[in-house]
């Protein structure tokens, strides 16, 4: 809930299947990375890099809670759950086939309590490849209380170049680091 040195590197390949309108068999992949660099016992930097695919079947043949989604405390920070890529008519979010994500945080430790500066990136994709252009960048500062089981917290950001619609503070609390 709470590291502070190393990395981790996780890759998820899930071959699944639409049976819906027709057998339609489709692979769902998830690359993440994370990164922490203790700078001094105080202070820590993190970073987190995740890259999403869904190949082989149309977005609508796609269950939506099968699709990939972005925005939100787990996600690039400052924007509404789920806020983030292709959206209905009406607004609502659709969902892809492919993400990309990047964040970076600074967090400073005094006692029980910390203070968290970050910048997060990021965005949905219709097409099955993320095409890393159209990111969107959240920014923000948190606090930390630092308990025997892992920090609460409590995180406040806004999008950057806020566009009509889109919420200019978002709030998150949690137990755990972001990433």
């Amino acid at each position: 809930l709470n590291p502070t040195r190393g990395f981790r590197l996780n890759l998820k390949l899930s071959p699944e299947a639409s049976l819906g309108t027709g057998s339609q068999f489709y692979l769902r992949s998830l690359l993440e990375g994370t990164y922490y660099y203790p700078v001094t016992d105080a202070l820590v930097i993190a970073g987190r890099a995740r890259l999403g695919s869904i190949t082989g079947a149309a977005r609508s043949l796609i269950a939506p809670s099968r699709r990939y989604f972005g925005g939100g405390g787990g996600s690039v920070r400052g924007f509404g759950f789920q806020q983030l890529g292709p959206k209905a008519p009406n607004g609502d979010p659709v969902g892809g086939r492919s993400l990309n994500e990047a964040a970076v945080e600074a967090r400073y430790r005094f006692g029980n309590f910390g203070v968290v500066g970050f910048v997060d990136a990021g965005q949905v994709y219709e097409s099955s490849v993320p095409k890393f252009d159209d990111w969107r960048f959240g920014v923000g500062i948190g606090g930390r209380f630092y308990t025997n089981f892992g920090p609460i917290r409590l995180d406040v950001a806004t999008p950057i170049n806020r566009q009509p619609g889109e919420s200019r503070v978002s709030v998150y609390v949690s137990i755990g680091q972001a990433f």
